[in-house]
């Protein structure tokens, strides 16, 4: 029953999307529903930590006797891991059951598009102006660089399998894998990216791992001291990957950083002293399995939840390193382990304490607080504004998500009947009404004519944004947002999220770089003449204004595109030089009698 309730309201979102995106254009044919609940399902893996920043992307066409599908990808920032997701979607509000042969049918179409790609076949057959495009052209031009290739496929029914045998393409093993209803659905009730991190260490190291352990008596913790084989601690990043990390505060760099390569050059030429030239990792988990080891003494058989709160980059560089040199030896290899496992029936609490613990743990590397800022006074005063003031509506608020799940929480606990619940997501604080921490830099940022940092992604805008408001030493602590400033952040939101729903079907890719630019840009030429009170008192924009944004969106596109001169854009938008030619382009003057400027 609860999963079935889950189903529907993430049915719900999704047609709550489309239909405020239909809002904006005549095409009814816009947005493609499969496309939609692509974005919901890769928003909330990156959000978790298990894929990166996403960019939907609706590919559909037969090359050959080959069909091939798209619905997104993500790229690592280095360009070396490389997610792809194909949508299977149906609309449906019961379970329903999926059969692996669709998906492992849709697993195979998008695997194609890969395969053409890398062959540097593809790119050649498509228009320009193909949301693929420059994927294509990005995969065939650097293939052999990327390391770590997985397809998802992600559909709104329940599969049986969830994931299938590897596959091999010019060289690169390709992991497929399926994010159905069922596998998001315990993501989303547990609240936690953790619990389908389960390690057990009698099969990856023969044995539970030897440990000084020391059980919680008035704390919130138990406490444990190992050590861990270095290709066991290979294997679980293998297999985890960046979701390994997601309570670290830093991710990993590259192999050639001067600490990474030291580790490299350790794992190479003395791995037998590894244990002794590193200051080994810190895991939080939620649970461990005790057991004994082989010598009589207490040892740890399997933890579950594991997370990686310091030491990512030594558990990303033995991966890395033995990757790129087969030749390593990691069987001399032993990595130091403290082990918090968690206690705590709170989960505010626990999440407090897991910040903590990475904060203090990474205090060598000089951590700022912007780092772990849920628990900052700045995002607390934000939440309690946004319960606290109504839509001019009297009925309606908006939702600070603060911490992470804490939207579905709410819903969870106050919509205790299906009309309870059904008020509240459609007249009290619809899905189109909350706002994230990440959310709400990504509009400040770019009201605030930096679209390049905006293009940074999610959590690095953030950390930049939080960089603007976190005092340096010795200066005071910057003023509290008041219920003024709360309402004149929410008008900078909806006028981000409008401008974004009409960018969407004027254009075949890129929309998010496009949104942002073009937010700058309006910034730029009439920002002090908006009044952002009028956009609260509306809760939207004026058809005058929405015509405004429309005219000079194809101005912002085109001068995006000129300047790349080939380059990705999402990569050109990054650069603060891509802000000065889109901000110097011409464009049609500021159009008369729109209600919002003074």
């Amino acid at each position: 029953m609860e999963l079935e309730e889950f189903l529907q309201q993430t049915q719900a979102d999704v047609r709550t999307q489309i239909s405020e995106r239909l809002e904006t254009t005549d095409d009814q044919r816009y947005p493609y529903p499969e496309t939609v609940f692509a974005e919901v399902v890769m928003e909330h893996m990156a959000e978790i930590g298990m894929t990166y920043e996403p960019t939907t992307c609706h590919y559909s066409a037969k090359v050959g006797n080959a069909n091939l599908r798209l619905s997104g990808y993500s790229l690592s920032e280095d360009a070396e891991q490389l997610d792809l997701f194909v949508s299977l979607y149906d609309g449906v509000d019961q379970i329903t059951p999926v059969t692996d042969t669709e998906t492992k049918t849709a697993a195979e179409q998008c695997l194609r598009f890969l395969a053409k790609c890398a062959e540097g076949k593809l790119a050649r057959t498509m228009d320009e102006s193909n949301d693929a495009y420059e994927l294509a052209l990005t995969i065939e031009g650097g293939y052999p660089e990327i390391d770590e290739i997985r397809i998802y496929v992600v559909t709104d029914r329940q599969a049986k399998s969830k994931a299938f045998k590897t596959r091999e393409i010019s060289g690169k093993t390709i992991k497929l894998e399926v994010m159905d209803i069922e596998r998001l659905h315990r993501h989303w009730s547990e609240g936690k990216p953790r619990d389908e991190l389960i390690v057990n260490f009698d099969d990856l190291a023969g044995g539970p791992l030897p440990c000084v352990y020391v059980p919680a008596q008035d704390e919130d913790y138990d406490y444990a001291l190992t050590v861990i084989p270095g290709e066991a601690l290979r294997f679980i990043y293998e297999k985890y990957g960046a979701r390994l990390l997601e309570a670290n505060v830093r991710s990993f760099l590259s192999v050639t950083g001067k600490v990474n390569r030291g580790i490299r050059d350790t794992l190479k030429n003395s791995p037998a002293r590894f244990m002794a030239y590193n200051n080994g990792i810190v895991i939080v988990a939620d649970e461990a399995s005790i057991n004994r080891a082989a010598d009589g003494s207490p040892g740890i058989a399997s933890l579950k939840g594991m997370q990686i709160v310091n030491g990512g980059q030594t558990t990303a560089s033995i991966y890395f390193s033995k990757k790129k040199s087969p030749e390593i030896n990691l069987k001399q290899v032993r990595v130091p382990a403290k082990i918090i496992i968690l206690r705590s029936q709170d989960d505010v609490a626990e999440e407090a304490l897991i910040s903590d613990i990475s904060r203090y743990a990474n205090s060598q590397n000089a951590v700022k607080q912007s780092d772990l800022s849920a628990n900052k006074p700045y995002h607390v005063e934000i939440e309690k504004l946004a319960q606290g003031t109504y839509c001019p509506n009297g009925v309606g608020r908006w939702f600070y998500e603060r911490t992470a799940g804490s939207y579905k929480t709410l819903l969870a606990r106050e919509g205790t009947t299906p009309s309870k619940l059904k008020h509240l997501r459609t007249e009290v604080i619809p899905p189109a009404r909350k706002i994230t921490k990440t959310d709400l830099a990504k509009y400040l940022t770019a009201w605030d004519k930096k679209p390049y940092l905006v293009s940074l992604g999610a959590q690095k805008n953030f950390e930049r944004y939080m960089d603007t408001i976190t005092p340096s030493d010795g200066q005071p602590p910057a003023s509290l947002p008041d219920i003024t400033t709360f309402k004149e952040m929410v008008a900078k939101a909806i006028l981000f999220k409008k401008t974004h729903s009409i960018v969407r079907p004027m254009f075949p890719a890129f929309q998010a770089n496009v949104a942002a630019y073009l937010v700058s840009l309006t910034a730029e030429k009439i920002g002090d003449r908006i009044v952002l009170e009028r956009i609260w008192n509306q809760q939207d924009i004026s058809p005058l204004f929405k015509e405004q944004i429309a005219a000079w969106a194809p101005g912002v596109n085109d001068a995006l595109h000129r300047g790349a001169e080939g380059r990705m854009i999402s990569e050109w938008a990054k650069k603060q030089e891509c802000w000065e030619a889109v901000r110097s382009a011409s464009y049609s003057p500021v159009r008369d009698n729109i209600p919002e400027l003074s």
